[in-house]
């Protein structure tokens, strides 16, 4: 059986003192604030406004994941619930933008070992295999004419 690519739900999970579904009712997308309080062993709460932002979703080593504009930090999130707030920072809720076809996404790297499971929206500015703007054609035509 293949490795699924790692969504919140499944990567931000009580710490063994507690019982497994202790967060069951947590939506996937506030699991990180669970998660960083049981780690850090103080209360942090998730902000209460929206940050009036939107993020590309993509997947980075098998994680889906978003990355903060505003402290550069990441953090792992999902299709189920696309919205992300920054747990470092405090950078309030943003929207989150997934594949319309998060199936087939998946599906489309499941050749590949975890750790080179990698995949950007087309439409992320951050893409680095983004297509750039078509180049400029020279308006001087190769003729031996030297440029001034």
């Amino acid at each position: 059986m293949p490795i699924a690519v790692v969504r919140a739900e499944t990567f931000y999970l009580p710490p063994p003192t507690m019982p497994a579904d202790a967060w069951a009712d947590v939506p996937p997308a506030e699991l990180v604030w669970r998660w960083y309080e049981a780690l850090t062993g103080r209360r942090v709460t998730p902000p209460t406004d929206d940050a009036g932002e939107t993020y590309y979703a993509r997947i980075n080593q098998n994680r889906w994941v978003a990355d903060c504009s505003s402290c550069g930090s990441a953090q792992v999130v999902s299709p189920a619930d696309p919205r992300y707030a920054c747990v470092e920072c405090g950078w309030g809720w943003c929207v989150l933008i997934f594949p319309e076809d998060v199936a087939a996404v998946e599906a489309s790297l499941m050749h590949l070992k975890p750790a080179l499971r990698n995949w950007w929206h087309a439409d992320d500015p951050a893409n680095p295999t983004r297509p750039g703007p078509a180049p400029v054609p020279d308006p001087i035509p190769m003729t031996g004419v030297k440029r001034p």
